[in-house]
């Protein structure tokens, strides 16, 4: 199930559980965690993308061994709020992950790259660190905007969250 509503994503999560953010880039996927509560979200590793099956395979296991119940993917819409070439894609790459039997969430990601860069560089991060860390991060920041939102919906919205 793809959502496009925090709502409607809580309400696909009967149990609760852990959720997984992906920043889907061209080359790579950042990947972030967060806890059962969804209280905070956490930077995980970064996938470099080969053929997608051998991608799939590992998200799969990133999914089994991290216990992740649902996905949040950032869509990256132009500043207007319209889809591009990018969001396509990762419309298609979300269509794609279906098989992993996990709700999804479509999370608007405007920005999160490039507030991710602002806080590494205010701490003096070299470009190469830099390089090396911005999709994980950005992967959290696009789960923490989720999070956040999740906590915010009325309780019996958030009856997934309960559960756990």
């Amino acid at each position: 199930m793809i959502c496009s509503l925090a709502a409607d994503f809580a309400s696909a999560l009967p149990g609760g559980g852990r959720l997984a953010g992906l920043d889907p880039g061209t080359k790579t996927i950042g990947l972030a965690t967060c806890d059962a509560g969804w209280s905070f979200a956490s930077p995980h590793s970064t996938l470099a993308r080969t053929k997608f099956s051998a991608d799939l395979e590992k998200l799969r296991g990133f999914v089994k061994a991290e216990r992740i119940a649902g996905m949040v993917i950032g869509l990256p819409l132009s500043m207007d709020g319209s889809d591009s070439p990018r969001t396509q894609s990762v419309r298609a790459l979300a269509r794609n992950l279906v098989v992993l039997g996990l709700p999804i969430l479509l999370w608007d990601e405007r920005w999160s790259t490039a507030a991710v860069e602002r806080a590494m560089i205010a701490e003096d991060l070299s470009r190469a660190r830099r390089a090396d860390r911005v999709d994980k991060l950005a992967a959290s920041w696009i789960l923490q905007g989720a999070l956040d939102a999740l906590t915010r919906l009325p309780l019996d919205a958030q009856a997934g969250k309960l559960g756990s």
